[in-house]
């Protein structure tokens, strides 16, 4: 049987496991060699905090009863023997839900009730505040107990139409809405604005995160989805559902919700399930293939993709036969093929991904530990080379020799003046920086446009406030690079002029720059521009917390896009800095040593060669060192460039 993707996602983990296993290696080896610094152990402290906390997200998307949650209990939990999402009929997940396992908490189900959406705050907000969730444990050992929990996920209340409007999830203009109000004089909405469940699977546990997103209403109307969680997953599924076609409100989700984050998913994927409804023992195989595949060309063709890109499914029927250990309803469920499919979008890509960064990361932190290496190398053997042509000279020549260290040592401190005198400017434009792009400034930034929103009646006052506040962010981002250039300027023109005067290896510093985040900043505005008269088309319906919600929303993913700009250049700063002061820690301990080593000749209080020997063993415990940096990182090397199941082979042998 060929590998399914729960077969692969674990392969990946035993990769990114022994990635991380030799990672730690090199860390440990580079402190116990006196070769770590301030700022390598802070890179590979986070390069190994990155892995440890590694997830793979993907989300599931579709109109309500596309069979979204049957499907993920298909694909990732058919070993548990029961469903964990709730998939009946009449009983399906009714907002937006996360599954994931964070070994800190305990097993349980967290609900957000849906009344938090008249209050400010994004979700990432209300996920800061545990107090604002409604918990219930999870009783693992009681099957029962455990999916009465989780049914929980599918409750509705009623309430009245002020109330449904002042949530966001009733339009009074909306036929169906207004037939609902004239039947029963109140409207039926989810009792739960969002869910998070942590649960110990072991692919959770191994760091897949899944988000089931039920309906229009639910991703329309938390723009938080849109903004950053669909972009952000792996891979994206948009359900269908073969027995009613590509309905308006799927066309609606897809235009709008998905095919505008291609660019961020890594892969998205059409399902069009239950196809077993047109499963007729009446008909051919053939036939029933025939009209499965007429199907799925029609839906392809609405949404304006190849037919290639849509997988027909029995999610429901994959279930049973896994339960069941049936081989044969298995591949009549059509489920291998879209694991197939992907596996081989989700797993290479997400592993590229992670390779790429952390063969980033420890290609700086070598290279530098090398070149320290390198430079303790040929210092060592200038000294050899130094004392050897002493052999034969009376005292006089020893004398003078000891006379040009000691100038040698004089002039190198009258450098470190000037080296002293670079930091003090270094750290003044540092702070400059800091102050352009440090988080107070993006937080006086959103006051100032809440205030400015607050304060308006019209869309034009909104729309203008809320391009002040892109304009301003994007202002502050590029003056920032702009001091990010002279800074590297700065440090370029003194790591030459060192390398000149006192023959200290050539160091290029680091390029940064904040390219990706203004990028990313267009991107959001983008957003806003492309929802906003959406947004308040609903505004003149009451529903004015939405655009307050959205704009909350903007502002939470503008705090995390400026909370990693300031972490990246922090870290460039201290990258800049820290090969210099490396470098200058260490010819300053070398020309004390050579200073030390003609001063204890001249002396006599040791012979020439003895001092010679001593200087031979230390060349070769260098060598030694670089031969075994070397082998260390060749080893990550095969690491990151090696297959899942074959690392995991390896990790087993």
């Amino acid at each position: 049987m060929k590998p399914t993707l729960v077969d692969e996602f674990d392969h990946y983990s035993a990769w990114r496991d022994t990635v991380r296993e030799r990672i730690e290696t090199l860390r440990d080896w580079l402190g116990t060699a006196g070769l770590g610094d301030t700022e390598s152990d802070l890179r590979l402290g986070q390069l190994l905090g990155r892995l440890q906390e590694d997830t793979l997200n993907v989300a599931f998307v579709a109109e309500f009863s596309r069979g979204k949650s049957e499907l993920i209990n298909a694909i990732f939990f058919s070993d548990y023997r029961q469903r964990v999402l709730p998939s009946s009929a009449g009983r399906t997940t009714m907002c937006p839900t996360e599954l994931y396992w964070d070994a800190a908490l305990r097993p349980s189900l967290r609900l957000l009730p849906i009344h938090t959406r008249t209050r400010e705050g994004s979700l990432a907000d209300f996920k800061r505040e545990p107090g604002s969730w409604t918990e219930f444990p999870l009783d693992l050992d009681s099957a029962e107990a455990m999916s009465a929990t989780l049914m929980q996920l599918a409750d509705t209340i009623e309430v009245d139409a002020a109330t449904a409007v002042a949530y966001g999830l009733l339009d009074p203009d909306d036929a169906d809405g207004a037939r609902a109000l004239a039947h029963n004089g109140g409207v039926t909405i989810p009792r739960w604005r969002h869910a998070l469940i942590n649960f110990p699977h072991p692919l959770l546990k191994q760091g897949l995160v899944i988000l089931d997103t039920p309906g229009l209403n639910a991703i329309g109307t938390e723009p938080e989805l849109t903004l950053n969680m669909l972009p952000s997953a792996h891979a994206v599924l948009f359900l269908l559902s073969a027995d009613t076609g590509v309905t308006k409100s799927d066309i609606e989700i897809w235009r709008q919700h998905i095919a505008p984050v291609q660019g961020g998913s890594r892969a998205r994927l059409v399902v069009l399930n239950k196809i077993d409804g047109l499963w007729d023992e009446l008909k051919t195989e053939a036939a029933v293939d025939a009209e499965i595949a007429r199907q799925a060309a029609g839906s392809a063709a609405l949404l304006g993709l190849p037919q290639s890109q849509v997988y027909p499914v029995s999610a429901q029927k994959a279930l049973v036969a896994k339960v069941r250990g049936d081989d044969a309803l298995l591949a009549k469920s059509r489920l291998p093929t879209l694991e197939a499919a992907l596996t081989q979008e989700l797993i290479p890509c997400k592993q590229a991904l992670v390779s790429e960064s952390a063969q980033a990361a420890v290609e700086d932190v070598v290279v530098k530990a090398t070149e320290l290496l390198e430079t303790r190398l040929a210092g060592l053997q200038d000294q050899v080379d130094e004392l050897q042509g002493l052999r034969g000279k009376n005292r006089d020549a020893i004398r003078q020799m000891m006379i040009k260290a000691n100038e040698d040592k004089q002039q190198f401190d009258r450098g470190l003046q000037q080296f002293n005198a670079l930091r003090s400017v270094f750290a003044t434009q540092a702070e400059t920086l800091n102050r352009r792009l440090g988080m107070p400034v993006l937080r006086d930034e959103v006051r100032r446009t809440r205030r400015e929103m607050e304060a308006s009646r019209f869309s034009s006052g909104l729309r203008d406030a809320m391009r002040l506040f892109f304009r301003k962010v994007d202002g502050h981002l590029r003056d920032s690079t702009l001091i990010i250039l002279d800074i590297r300027a700065m440090m370029t023109g003194m790591y030459q002029k060192f390398s000149d005067e006192h023959g200290l290896a050539a160091v290029n510093p680091p390029v940064h720059n904040l390219h990706k985040y203004r990028k990313e900043m267009a991107r959001l505005e983008r957003v806003f521009e492309e929802r906003f008269d959406t947004l308040f088309k609903m505004l003149t319906m009451g529903q004015n917390q939405l655009t307050a919600r959205f704009f909350e929303s903007l502002a939470s993913k503008a705090v995390q896009v400026f909370e990693l700009a300031n972490s990246e250049t922090e870290a460039w700063l201290k990258a800049l800095m820290a090969p210099m002061e490396t470098q200058v820690r260490e010819h300053k301990a070398q020309l004390k040593r050579r200073l030390e080593s003609v001063s204890r000749i001249h002396a006599a209080t040791e012979t020439l060669d003895e001092r010679i020997a001593e200087l031979e063993a230390s060349l070769e415990g260098v060598s030694d060192q670089l031969e075994q940096l070397a082998r260390l990182n060749a080893r990550i090397g095969d690491a990151l460039c090696g297959a899942p199941d074959e690392l995991r082979l390896a990790r087993s042998a």
